[in-house]
């Protein structure tokens, strides 16, 4: 449970008034002081984020913003951060005092409806004053999702958590509940994968990085097989098989030589590819991958990384990239980067972002990004699928989704 990455946990922001209770509800339903709580209006300044095992959902983290009617001096910062929160919560929950409903809960269920986020109303401190018909009438209005309590009261905690966690399991969104096959759906059972993976600098040592071994467990979780090798040692491990594998993943970085290694009749594809059918839509990021042939010298593009690692000498995003990108178009290009949950709000300069595949972040917030790009008419690729343009070789790893493969061949017909 404490190991599972936050990006595959159910995000709960808890959103409401300063000093409503926020704080204090968390600690109940966790169970501990995780939050720090006072009677002084303002005492949680930034987004805390607690991650626990909320049975029979499983690993959660509750996403703890600072009061929206918060007048301190950091009280635009505060507001800011917390609102950002609703681009990855999968659920809102707004705290509301009993009997006091105004302007600050009307905004947060009207921009939780706008970004069609579900929400449970928690209506707290009703051991201060108990809750009138005609205000339960106003909650019960706008969702039957509702829990009255008292967050001090610990004797009552079971009951009201189970009540929590009720309406929780009713509006949980799907993709939790049933989540996107990774890699096993396009495996038949008992079928073979061969995943080759570079020992990459930036992982954590004696550890391979998340998309590698998140591709592992689908595999295995659809009664698959696996054979890990690095790109040495991958075409020996070919002529080692009794029969070809049935699909071949490699680190995007190592495209062109698994490309050429791969026999044709063999399926094969990138990490960063798989990341992004699992965490966006790959059919438009392999359509948006055609933009890449009009790029001219002075173009902007943004390179959006969802990791906020300390870059190597020859970090993937900030220097391989941009190299790769210039040498294609054969002239200068601007080539801006951001990382972690830094991104610009004002994309129009950009010709095209190109975004990591996002292992980090949820699937809610990959979606979140590309909606504010193409809101404002930038089209969004992703690592794995601008590496292999690059390199020429995007129809051979995009053969294993037709639907993918179709959308660029239209797009770059049309160049």
């Amino acid at each position: 449970m404490e190991k599972t990455p936050k990006s595959l946990r159910l995000q709960l922001g808890l959103f409401g008034r300063t000093n409503v209770g926020k704080s204090s509800f968390l600690n109940m339903v966790a169970g501990q002081d995780v939050s720090i709580t006072s009677t002084v209006a303002g005492t949680t300044t930034d987004v805390v984020e607690k991650s626990m095992e909320l049975l029979p959902l499983g690993p959660v983290v509750f996403l703890d913003t600072g009061g929206f009617d918060d007048l301190s001096q950091l009280s635009k910062l505060r507001i800011e951060k917390a609102k950002k929160v609703f681009a990855r919560a999968d659920v809102i929950v707004l705290i509301a005092e009993s009997n006091f409903w105004g302007e600050y809960e009307d905004d947060i269920l009207k921009t939780a409806k706008e970004n069609k986020t579900p929400f449970i109303i928690v209506v707290n401190k009703i051991d201060l004053a108990e809750p009138k018909d005609d205000f339960l009438e106003k909650i019960k209005e706008k969702t039957d999702k509702f829990l009255l309590c008292s967050s001090l009261d610990l004797a009552k905690r079971d009951d009201y958590v189970n009540i929590f966690k009720q309406h929780l399991i009713d509006i949980c969104p799907d993709d939790f509940l049933n989540p996107p096959s990774l890699i096993g759906d396009i495996l038949p059972a008992g079928g073979l994968a061969v995943l080759i993976i570079p020992i990459d600098l930036e992982a954590p040592r004696g550890r391979l990085i998340l998309p590698q071994v998140q591709t592992i467990r689908d595999a295995l979780d659809n009664d698959a097989c696996c054979l890990v090798v690095k790109e040495k040692e991958y075409a020996a491990a070919l002529e080692n098989l009794k029969r070809p594998p049935d699909i071949v993943v490699c680190d995007s970085q190592v495209v062109l030589k698994m490309a050429a290694d791969t026999p044709k009749n063999v399926k094969c594809t990138t990490f960063s590819i798989l990341f992004s059918r699992y965490k966006a839509d790959l059919t438009d990021a392999a359509a948006s991958a055609a933009v890449i042939d009009k790029l001219k010298s002075g173009d902007k593009v943004l390179i959006a990384e969802a990791c906020s690692h300390h870059p190597i000498q020859d970090d993937i995003g900030r220097v391989k990239i941009p190299r790769w990108l210039r040498q294609y178009v054969g002239g200068d290009l601007q080539i801006d980067s951001c990382a972690g949950r830094d991104y610009p709000e004002n994309l129009t300069d950009y010709k095209l972002v190109i975004h990591c595949g996002g292992c980090m972040l949820n699937r809610r917030e990959i979606l979140h990004r590309i909606g504010c790009a193409k809101n404002q008419g930038v089209p969004v690729t992703n690592y794995g699928v601008c590496i292999s343009f690059v390199q020429g070789v995007l129809e051979r790893v995009l053969e294993p989704f037709p639907a993918a493969l179709d959308a660029f061949r239209e797009e770059i017909n049309k160049n």
